[in-house]
């Protein structure tokens, strides 16, 4: 019984260790009560079983903690909790010639200071610097980026 009780502590604890080191960040209670239990098992064979036992206990740990770590490190085992999606979409860039400064749009959304802007037809994302707009509200292309426009409150 006492036997069945080390080996457990002792594999217990090398399964929280590798825990901590692969999947749980930072020093957490699973590594801490990984070493404690690998420890105690191992104290417990000194104890119990005496040194040539203690000895033999300690190196086949080691050992085994060793085995663990490079199947953890080598092996696919951690291909399937990886994210492996590709972001494949690209930003649509803006055609000089369908959006030119000066030209007029509507809100869609609230420019807080970003939002959505209707511009010739298109749906676009705008940017209002120092000014929160309303939607609805009828703005002026003051610049065309890229992949967005700056705009402006149309004048009264």
């Amino acid at each position: 019984m006492l036997t069945t009780i080390i080996v457990i502590l002792t594999l217990l604890g090398l399964i929280l260790i590798v825990l901590e080191l692969f999947v749980i960040p930072g020093i957490t209670i699973a590594g801490v009560a990984g070493f404690i239990f690998t420890a105690a098992g191992i104290y417990l064979t000194y104890k119990n079983f005496g040194t040539d036992m203690g000895h033999l206990s300690l190196a086949l740990t080691l050992l085994f903690f060793v085995v663990m770590m490079v199947f953890a490190l080598r092996s696919k085992t951690w291909n399937r909790f990886m994210l492996t999606t590709n972001v494949d979409s690209t930003v649509e860039a803006i055609s000089q010639q369908e959006i030119n400064e000066g030209d007029l749009g509507k809100t869609i959304t609230r420019l807080n200071p970003v939002g959505k802007v209707k511009v010739n037809g298109l749906t676009i994302e705008a940017r209002c610097p120092g000014e929160y707009v309303e939607p609805g509200t009828e703005v002026i292309i003051s610049k065309v980026y890229k992949n967005h426009v700056i705009v402006k409150l149309k004048p009264l």
